[in-house]
């Protein structure tokens, strides 16, 4: 399911500016294809700055996400891979992002449930921190799910 969700959403980059740039950076083609409206992005920034970097789930994987359906108009994910980590809040250090857009409660928890269950893996977490495209990271989703 994730890897449908993830389909022309990815990004692979060198680096960026600040790890609010990162989420807007990973939440572009989103944006792009009206999955969410802009005000989506800033409450994922908003959030982090009033919580710290929870979304944060593994060392070097960041998951931002908001609880504001109204600036979701359709649930999907998006990926981006940084070659030099960015920092996030309490000094952590992250290359990939994955931003989650769901239109309702469900949805959203069970996205945060099958990313969370693939990335407790960790020879699929090195393998993750590892690919280099799309097509590589779809794949390496297909397995896991199978």
């Amino acid at each position: 399911m994730l890897g449908q969700y993830l389909k022309g959403n990815t990004k692979f980059m060198g680096e960026v500016s600040s790890w609010e740039d990162s989420i807007k950076i990973a939440a572009e083609p989103l944006l792009v294809k009206n999955f969410i409206k802009e005000k989506y992005i800033k409450s994922m920034i908003d959030n982090v700055h009033e919580y710290g970097a929870y979304i944060v789930l593994v060392p070097g994987i960041a998951m931002p996400h908001a609880k504001d359906e109204e600036s979701v108009n359709k649930t999907g994910m998006s990926f981006l891979k940084l070659e030099k980590a960015v920092e996030y809040p309490e000094e952590k250090e992250v290359k990939i992002i994955f931003v989650l857009a769901a239109k309702d409660n469900s949805e959203h928890l069970e996205l945060i449930a099958d990313l969370s269950s693939i990335l407790a893996d960790d020879e699929v977490l090195t393998k993750f921190k590892n690919v280099e495209s799309e097509k590589e990271l779809i794949e390496l989703i297909k397995t896991v799910e199978e």
